[in-house]
């Protein structure tokens, strides 16, 4: 039998990959650095992948995976599009995708501490999301 902590971990995971690339498709085409548009598209580029590995698992439990949390979705759309009309700027879209992916680790974190009896698979997935976004973070810090 599946432990209930995989899939909800699975869950927490598949929405945490959707808002990463939303997030990242809503600054895109501000960015001026290439160099920046190449972080943001590679660390993209991953986030895919991990959600194809991430959906082939719901769909072996049979689950139909978490899309982002509506409210947050909307908060982050309103805070990014304020921000971008006020200073549109590298350093601003550094500034917003950094403070996202620090809430994406802290609430993976959590998660991953939360659902303990979660599949290493599972787990596994958590950690290497989480990798990404601390990667992410530290490769667009000269943007800040």
């Amino acid at each position: 039998m599946i432990e209930p902590d995989t899939i909800k971990l699975l869950r927490e995971c598949d929405a945490g990959v959707k808002m990463g690339v939303k997030s990242i498709d809503e600054v895109l085409d501000y960015v001026k650095s290439d160099t920046l548009k190449q972080h943001l598209n590679a660390c993209k580029d991953e986030h895919d992948k991990l959600s194809v590995e991430i959906q082939s698992l719901l769909d072996k439990y049979k689950d139909d995976g978490k899309e982002p949390n509506p409210m947050a979705k909307g908060m982050s759309w309103v805070k990014t599009n304020m921000m971008l009309v006020m200073k549109e700027s590298d350093s601003t879209i550094a500034d917003l995708i950094t403070d996202g992916c620090n809430m994406g680790v802290k609430s993976l974190n959590k998660y991953l501490n939360q659902y303990k009896a979660a599949d290493e698979v599972s787990k596994d997935i958590a950690k290497r999301l989480i990798n990404l976004e601390e990667k992410l973070t530290i490769d667009i810090r000269q943007f800040l």
